[in-house]
């Protein structure tokens, strides 16, 4: 018979069954492993998983931490908590236990290739039963997932709903479907205005010098300087990462993370953090100088520069993250939507966060009216 547990290390898991529920993710087993190893403030974390006898068959990771309710919102919804918060610091404020990673796309839920569908939301109600039970331990009310994508949303229904979830609208994902051999095939598909000014951006490239690699310890200080720079411009901050999250990822991936640099001289601009794996090519950070980038039109060059790795290594997708929709649909990405799903144990908190959330739900069109 199935039973559930939770594990606080990734290093007591074994790699292979853990990875063997990930196939082609780049987010697997020590992408997990470097976020623990990175020391990020406030974040505990947890490994779920569902064993029946030594199989492993469902598993995903978690975490704990403090979360204040304007977090990762954006807009008027973040206005009016952040008003609330001065009038009663700390009242907007809960304890979190949350299913995902803060540094991971999605949810991050694998099942065992032998698992039936019908059989999947018993084995996903059991894997949320045992992390409510851990959570209750560490004194969390509130519960939740990281985004579930739409495809999924009928297996999470099916496991949450009886045990009093609810979903809320979080932001897409945003994937470049590589079904083209050529550059040239690309740009011809994107809208006459739109290439003429993806030509003149690409010129750019002349002045700056592109380097590929995995080993950033001489750099580590000019890319935490440009990881607060870009995090300080950001409407969302979540996590605040550290120096060994960038130097420990590489590391601990190998050849399948790896950072692309934009030089002008000696001076480093802009670096941007990839993860390969499968058939996707995933787009992590793109840290920037603003000042200095965005006249060299940074931004577009590191998206050129992308799409021709995933034609030069054979890859399917692009998948570059939750943000700037209208450049990116612009550049032909396709959006799947997401949720999120929430309960608190508190049943009143329950009811009102339920009956208050759709106020709150995340909205995409806010970036395409941008």
């Amino acid at each position: 018979m199935p039973e559930a547990w939770v594990a606080d290390s990734l290093v007591n898991v074994d790699r292979a069954a853990w990875d063997s529920l990930f196939p082609g993710v780049p987010e697997g087993y020590d992408y997990l492993l470097a976020i623990e190893r990175a020391g990020l403030p406030d974040f505990q974390w947890r490994y779920v998983m569902v064993h029946e006898g030594e199989t492993l068959l469902a598993a995903a990771p978690a975490f704990l931490t403090a979360y204040g309710l304007e977090t990762t919102l954006t807009g008027a919804p973040r206005r009016i908590l952040e008003g609330a918060r001065r009038l009663v610091p700390g009242a907007l404020t809960l304890r979190l236990a949350c299913i995902g990673s803060p540094c991971t796309t999605t949810a991050g839920l694998g099942f065992a290739s032998q698992v039936r569908d019908d059989e999947r939301p018993g084995l996903l109600r059991l894997l949320i039963e045992a992390f409510e039970r851990e959570a209750a331990r560490a004194r969390c009310g509130l519960y939740a997932s990281k985004d579930v994508t739409a495809p999924d949303r009928p297996l999470w229904d099916a496991a949450t709903r009886p045990l009093g979830y609810r979903p809320m609208a979080s932001l897409p994902i945003a994937d470049l479907d590589i079904d083209f051999a050529t550059m040239d095939e690309y740009l011809a598909r994107l809208t006459y205005s739109a290439r003429k000014d993806m030509r003149r951006k690409l010129r750019a490239l002349d002045a700056l010098r592109v380097e590929i690699r995995t080993d950033v310890d001489d750099i580590a200080g000019r890319l935490m300087a440009l990881y607060e720079q870009t995090r300080s411009r950001a409407d969302i901050s979540f996590e605040h990462l550290t120096a060994d999250y960038f130097r420990g990822v590489t590391r601990q991936m190998g050849e399948r993370a790896f950072y692309v640099l934009y030089f002008q001289g000696e001076e480093l601009l802009a670096a941007n953090l990839l993860l390969q794996d499968g058939d996707v090519l995933l787009d992590k950070y793109f840290l920037m100088d603003a000042e200095r980038g965005r006249p060299l039109n940074l931004y577009f060059l590191s998206w050129f520069t992308n799409v021709r790795l995933c034609l030069e290594r054979g890859l399917g997708c692009y998948r570059s993250g939750q943000a700037a929709y209208q450049n990116k649909l612009r550049l032909g990405s396709r959006l799947t939507s997401t949720s999120i799903y929430f309960r608190h144990r508190n049943a009143l908190v329950n009811g009102a966060m339920q009956l208050f959330a759709p106020l709150f739900a995340a909205d995409p069109t806010a970036d395409l009216a941008a």
